[in-house]
């Protein structure tokens, strides 16, 4: 039997810090509002977190990655909200976010969760942000919590 690595879903208080987009607010705060019940339902003290405002998810990577090497949390989430438009600035936005938020995971060791809804229409952002596909936010943080725990565990 192979030994088996895994980090359960406890918070003990870990200090996570959230990186969350002010561009598509309107997704945005539900996604940062559930990301704080579930801490908190998992056993975490909202108190621990640390939110940073940032204007849009381009600038989600250069906040987490100050986040991750000054104040040294056990995670960095990171939510945000791109809508596709009529232009390829989407895919643009979209990809060099994802790019920018693994890297900083990447680089310092600290699990950066890409907790970004990219999606083709307001209706499906709207979707994921807590109606019938659930709330991105929540998964995010709940990504974060095991992988706190997962790396204490290794």
């Amino acid at each position: 039997m192979p030994e088996v690595l895994e980090g359960d879903l406890m918070t003990r208080d870990a200090k996570i810090a959230l990186v969350v987009s002010r561009f598509n607010d309107f997704i945005t705060s539900r996604l940062l509002d559930a990301a704080v019940d579930c801490y908190s339902r998992h056993g975490g003290d909202a108190g621990q977190l640390t939110v940073a405002h940032v204007p849009g998810s381009m600038e989600l990577p250069v906040a987490a990655m100050k986040l991750a090497k000054t104040r040294k949390p056990d995670a960095v989430v990171c939510l945000g909200c791109v809508i596709r438009g009529q232009t390829s600035h989407y895919d643009h936005v979209a990809s060099e976010a994802a790019h920018g938020i693994a890297r900083v995971g990447i680089e310092t060791g600290v699990p950066t969760i890409f907790g970004v809804i990219t999606a083709d229409t307001l209706e499906q952002a709207i979707e994921r942000a807590g109606s019938k596909q659930g709330n991105q936010g929540a998964k995010a943080m709940l990504a974060a919590i095991e992988m706190v725990n997962l790396l204490k565990t290794i």
